[in-house]
């Protein structure tokens, strides 16, 4: 995986849609970042700034300074916008 693929999960706990998402993840051998929303209001607020929800999961994916948010649930849109990404890896 390259160096400058960044990878953030905006999650909270108890979600199982979150755990698939991180589970995913760590199978494809992508490492990420958490943000947890958990308690914390402020941080659904950007979440709601940036995409126009407050629902987690979402994962920001990014490299050389450009990001494309997943805001949809299921691994499958996660798939789609992550595939370019481990090919070229």
């Amino acid at each position: 995986m390259s160096k400058s693929l960044n990878v953030v999960v905006w999650s909270k706990e108890g979600c199982h849609y979150c755990a698939e998402v991180k589970q995913f993840l760590e199978e494809k051998q992508v490492d990420y970042q958490t943000i947890d929303v958990t308690n914390h209001d402020e941080r659904r607020d950007i979440l709601e700034a940036k995409y126009g929800i407050r629902h987690v999961p979402v994962v920001e994916i990014g490299q050389n300074g450009m990001y494309e948010g997943v805001t949809e649930i299921g691994i499958s849109h996660l798939e789609k916008v992550l595939a370019p990404y481990l090919q070229t890896n």
